[in-house]
């Protein structure tokens, strides 16, 4: 028989053999989700013995996370602002630093409102979050995404919360009619052939080539969206757009070379240039 405290110990000592950087937290935490219990109220309970179809369940869900499988894709969730977002390996597992792009677009939204369009929405976690924080300050929220897996899940997440997004099938922004956005937000692809190829195999190996990829230099989303999206917004209306660290000067000289005002570079909470704004000329 072996206690739940047990289990976790075993668990660990198998996911640092593996290389994960902090293993017990992350047995902690996958125990505390099958047992459907919070993380807290599990650890109060270390005593108490699994029971043994219990005990086989957590050693399977272990084993998949040594060999690679990210955590979030285990558990099929993740913590987004305040959402708790549904994840599998058809969508990118929301990072921290994108919770960053909620931000600027309600601290630059133009006044009024207006509709909002996530362009490349995958789990729809921008989207959600958007819709759930906004208190009247922006209007309906669309998501849209060229792969229908990806939109199944953000639709999926979009019940579970009962929060009113729509999501589009479409690639990037072709879908949506001119003039009818006053906010285009997006945290497209932005890597390199390369750098994809040199990523971490959790990443890599599990989570969609398709929403990492932006082609041999990693700029060419940006190059279609600071073009496109002058045509979907509205005069006045926000761009705002997560970019790679490395290349976040260029995606604003890109913005600026397209007729874009107000461009600027913000910071991610790591203090790095994570994030480009831009408006379609002055608010009228």
């Amino acid at each position: 028989m072996t206690t739940r405290r047990e289990a976790i110990a075993e668990a660990a000592s198998a996911l640092a053999r593996s290389g994960v950087s902090d293993p017990r937290r992350e047995a902690r935490r996958l125990l505390a989700d099958l047992l459907e219990e919070s993380l807290g109220m599990a650890a109060l309970r270390g005593d108490q013995v699994l029971a043994p179809e219990t005990a086989a369940h957590f050693t399977a869900l272990i084993t998949r996370r040594c060999a690679g499988e990210p955590a979030a894709q285990i558990a099929g969730w993740t913590e987004f602002r305040r959402l708790r977002i549904g994840v599998n390996r058809q969508v990118l597992i929301p990072r921290p630093e994108t919770e960053g792009l909620v931000d600027l677009v309600f601290a630059h939204a133009p006044p009024g409102g207006g509709r909002v369009l996530d362009v490349g929405t995958g789990s729809g976690c921008v989207a959600l979050a958007l819709a759930e924080e906004s208190a009247g300050r922006l209007g309906p929220v669309i998501g849209v995404d060229v792969s229908r897996e990806a939109l199944a899940v953000a639709r999926a997440n979009a019940v579970a919360l009962g929060l009113p997004v729509r999501y589009l099938a479409g690639d990037l922004t072709t879908a949506i009619a001119a003039g009818s956005m006053s906010v285009v937000v997006s945290n497209p692809p932005y890597l390199t052939v390369e750098e994809h190829r040199l990523l971490e195999p959790g990443v890599r190996d599990w989570e969609p080539g398709l929403a990492l990829v932006g082609g041999v230099d990693g700029m060419f989303t940006y190059r279609v969206l600071v073009q496109d999206a002058l045509r979907v917004l509205v005069p006045g209306g926000m761009l705002a757009l997560e970019v790679d660290v490395s290349r976040a000067a260029k995606v604003a000289t890109l913005a600026s070379d397209a007729g874009w005002s107000a461009v600027a570079v913000h910071v991610d909470l790591f203090g790095r240039d994570r994030f480009v704004t831009a408006r379609r000329g002055p608010i009228p």
